[in-house]
């Protein structure tokens, strides 16, 4: 077994179990959609967590060869991926029929959820600087990609009107196919 072997086996464990979470509650909430209401802010919510964990993934093939086997490496892996996997369990309530609309469920964890994320973009972003140095930041797309990022998903954090979130969540959920589609 190789080091990236080893080491994506924690990851890639720990981020499919934070898509399988997302997923569980996801299901959970439609069997359950004919007493409870979901609406678009935590549709929209576990759409990003689970584009940002599959991107996260992307990221961690992308950096394979710069990857020391190591317990930094080990540690600060576990360290974003449950975070991930945190984010991804608070999206949907436990009980789903616990709750008339989970609007208001969205509203009670959303900056939990949206800051966890963050947290993890900003140990990608570090983690990538270490390990590559800093040539890979300019241009155009990265602008709009990478860095839009982060004001937008502190603005997320930080809005107290649902419908600023939401254009917030809009936007980031745009730069996951933009990403794919501009090279």
């Amino acid at each position: 077994m190789s080091g990236l072997e080893f080491i994506m086996s924690l990851f890639g464990l720990i981020l499919g179990l934070a898509l399988a979470e997302g997923l569980g509650g996801l299901a959970k909430a439609l069997k359950a959609s004919h007493r409870v209401r979901i609406g678009w802010p935590t549709t929209l919510l576990g759409l990003f967590v689970s584009c940002d964990v599959v991107t996260f993934w992307m990221y961690g093939w992308t950096l394979r060869d710069a990857l020391p086997l190591n317990w930094a490496v080990m540690f600060g892996g576990f360290v974003v991926t449950a975070i991930y996997y945190v984010a991804a369990s608070l999206v949907f309530p436990d009980d789903i029929e616990a709750w008339d609309d989970l609007d208001a469920h969205f509203d009670k964890h959303r900056r939990k959820v949206i800051g966890g994320i963050f947290l993890c973009n900003v140990a990608l972003i570090a983690a990538t600087f270490a390990l590559l140095g800093t040539g890979w930041t300019g241009g155009l797309r990265a602008a709009v990609v990478t860095w839009s990022f982060f004001p937008v998903a502190a603005l997320a954090i930080w809005a107290k009107d649902r419908r600023i979130v939401c254009a917030c969540l809009i936007w980031l959920l745009a730069t996951y196919p933009l990403s794919a589609v501009w090279a």
